[in-house]
């Protein structure tokens, strides 16, 4: 996934989940954030941004935040990019071989799961979640309470029961982490629901992502601890 006519900046505040003000070369800008996370740990005064410039001259915020460094480590917090870089996963066959239906926003059950895909042998539904969230090394997700993440993980187990294979895929949205974990203290409830989804045959899968200031792309595979 690319992105286009990319500003460094500085990350001054965040008045509201939408909006941050971001210093770019030496003036104040208003940006919109693309990420309604809490992400307090990564959003901090000074921190190194980069930015996407809109092609709309009629937007009431010319630029779009979506990456910052944490220490050496860049971090995308684009909350779009997670579907987009799996959709560019899946079509290289990287969860069913030579699939031959890739469908985005599928329905099933009570919920839209991210993508429902087929091949000559398999039907396969994903639900796709976005980690922004690092700790010691260790990715973590979520970093608030999610009854939709859990809605989402109790509709793939249905599917697993009624035949489809089915996934839940964690895009770690950095590079250096060595393994995924359930952020089991600020949502426990997520976290056991996971183990759950696991027992029932569910495929826990997280994928790490090379970042660059105008790229995301899916990486590899790396340890989970469920």
């Amino acid at each position: 996934m690319k992105y286009n006519n990319i500003t460094q900046g500085l990350f001054i505040s965040r008045p509201n989940r939408f909006i941050a003000k971001v210093n770019i070369d030496g003036e104040e800008q208003t940006v919109h954030v693309k990420n309604t996370g809490r992400c307090r740990e990564l959003l901090k005064e000074n921190a190194v941004v980069f930015l996407e410039k809109s092609s709309n001259p009629n937007r009431k915020t010319q630029y779009d935040l979506i990456s910052v460094y944490k220490g050496d480590m860049l971090i995308n917090m684009d909350s779009q990019s997670p579907n987009k870089v799996v959709g560019e996963w899946l079509a290289e066959g990287g969860f069913l071989k030579n699939p031959t239906l890739i469908k985005p926003e599928a329905a099933y059950g009570n919920s839209r799961l991210d993508f429902y895909l087929e091949n000559e042998n398999e039907k396969a539904y994903l639900e796709v979640k976005g980690v922004t969230l690092e700790v010691d090394g260790i990715a973590r997700f979520p970093d608030a309470p999610t009854e939709r993440g859990r809605k989402h993980l109790s509709e793939l187990i249905k599917a697993k029961q009624n035949g489809y294979r089915t996934a839940a895929v964690f895009v770690i949205q950095m590079k250096g982490c060595k393994r995924f974990e359930p952020n089991d203290k600020t949502d426990p409830a997520f976290a056991q629901e996971l183990k759950r989804a696991a027992e029932n045959g569910v495929e826990i899968i997280a994928l790490d992502c090379r970042v660059t200031r105008n790229s995301i792309k899916i990486d590899k595979e790396i340890e989970i601890s469920v």
